[in-house]
């Protein structure tokens, strides 16, 4: 008698979700720039006015950080092209989100010093930068495991499952950094009584589309693969 081994694969068109991650990502970036031009003031780094220093630091956390992270995981796993230039897009986008960060938390960190305000007193702060040096930890691990110097074949494959899943919780993570954030600035203009009902809605709405293009980010690197 013959056992007959059947071998299921799950394969599907990655265009769906990742358009899907797209539109909530452009939306994200559409909604956070109209909250910070319109009702904050504008952003710029330079600026003595320290709500424009602040500024900076929602937009890079989520332009920057967050959006490039999320393009950088589907660049890898989405996009039919040749594996090496996968890798090479994929860390490089990395890259740029890692940079944007540093910039991101330093604009914070100014804020703080142009208003004497204490660091790392929220969970907002504490989520956020704990985040943020995993994420840098996790780019150098897998820089130097899948570029330069490179490990071994063997070593590398028992390494890659623990990257993709390390990648996806650091992905949430740092959406919760700025759900957190998102929350903790509304709660203080809503103290300062400077939080109209629509600035309101549109903080609400940014939030919401960061979550999706979260969830639509990771279902495109958990589902699929182009065929």
């Amino acid at each position: 008698m013959q056992t007959t081994t059947v071998t299921y694969r799950y394969q599907r068109s990655a265009s769906g979700l990742t358009v899907g991650a797209h539109l909530f990502g452009f939306l994200a970036i559409i909604l956070m720039l109209v909250w910070l031009l319109h009702y904050r003031g504008g952003l710029d780094y330079d600026s003595d006015n320290s709500d424009r220093v602040f500024n900076v630091h929602p937009f890079l956390m989520f332009f920057g950080f967050i959006f490039f992270a999320g393009e950088a995981m589907m660049a890898y796993k989405t996009v039919l092209s040749a594996h090496k230039v996968q890798k090479y897009v994929h860390a490089l986008f990395h890259l740029i989100a890692l940079c944007s960060g540093i910039f991101g938390i330093c604009a914070v960190f100014k804020y703080h010093d142009m208003n004497n305000i204490g660091d790392m007193n929220s969970l907002h702060s504490w989520i956020g930068l704990s985040t943020f040096i995993l994420y840098c930890l996790q780019w150098v691990l897998g820089f130097a495991t899948f570029l330069f110097p490179r490990a071994s074949e063997r070593t590398a494959i028992r390494i890659v499952p623990w990257h993709m899943s390390g990648g996806r919780a650091l992905l949430y993570l740092s959406i919760c950094a700025a759900l957190t954030g998102l929350t903790q600035k509304s709660t203080f203009l809503g103290v300062e009584h400077v939080l109209s009902h629509r600035e309101s809605n549109l903080i609400n709405f940014t939030g919401l589309s960061i979550l999706l293009f979260g969830i639509f980010v990771d279902l495109s690197v958990a589902l699929a693969r182009y065929v």
